[in-house]
């Protein structure tokens, strides 16, 4: 059966990756993201576009009639958008607390704010039963980050995810959380991931390799099939095993 598959920040990294999963099955996908160009360019078979600024709630609501006049109904709502801010513009000021509030209110912008306001939108389009939200957290969530807003924003996903699964759980919705480790292919680290520190997240690992967007895309996938359904309130991680400490 066809599906509506919503994907924020669909236009690269994992969440184009997830497109491409989905759209191979056939089903109908919606790539949302800030930049109408990215998301043009995606090459996702069949895929609808909407360009939004998923921080407010006007493009969250934007989004939410654009998924009412196309889809009606929501299957499947996969939260790819998001980031550390490295493709941002710095603060303009020389007070050390204007940069912490900087930082701070731009990483909950980017990566709690998109998938709530867009959730609460769409929340009551979610099919009913088997609707699946679907959240991207990270190992920073875990253990932390330079930034340490960034993680706290993505650590923010998860008590917002446990709550969300235990409200929709009586209507057959499940939602769950993916943790990536390192991924490579994706625009999240812009010109800041250097080769010593590649190297460093990647003895880091089990396997020692990076993830893809692949791997990523895989384990949305598979959450959100049949085989899925009795899997709900979990935060899974993709990491190779670096969450562990090597």
């Amino acid at each position: 059966m066809t599906r509506n598959v919503v994907i924020s920040g669909g236009g690269t990294g994992i969440g184009l990756a997830a497109a491409h999963a989905f759209a191979r099955d056939g089903d109908r996908v919606l790539l949302v993201g800030r930049r109408a160009e990215v998301l043009e360019r995606a090459g996702v078979p069949g895929a609808l576009i909407c360009a939004a600024d998923l921080s407010k709630p006007r493009g969250a609501r934007g989004v939410e009639r654009f998924v009412a006049a196309e889809f009606g109904t929501v299957d499947v709502l996969i939260h790819s958008a998001g980031g550390a801010g490295y493709r941002e513009p710095a603060v303009d000021s020389d007070e050390p607390l204007d940069v912490v509030l900087h930082d701070w209110a731009l990483n909950f912008g980017l990566n709690t704010l998109t998938a709530v306001l867009l959730t609460e939108a769409l929340k009551d389009r979610l099919a009913d039963p088997g609707g699946r939200v679907l959240f991207l957290s990270s190992i920073a969530a875990y253990r932390g980050s330079g930034s340490k807003a960034y993680a706290a924003s993505k650590a923010a996903l998860h008590p917002y995810a446990h709550a969300l699964a235990r409200q929709l759980g009586p209507r057959g919705v499940t939602v769950n959380v993916v943790a990536p480790g390192y991924i490579e292919d994706t625009e999240f680290f812009g010109d800041a991931m250097t080769e010593e520190r590649r190297a460093q997240r990647i003895a880091e690992t089990c396997d020692k390799r990076a993830g893809t967007p692949g791997d990523v895309a895989a384990t949305l996938h598979w959450l959100a099939s049949p085989g899925a359904a009795h899997v709900t309130s979990q935060i899974i991680q993709v990491n190779g095993g670096a969450e562990r400490g090597h």
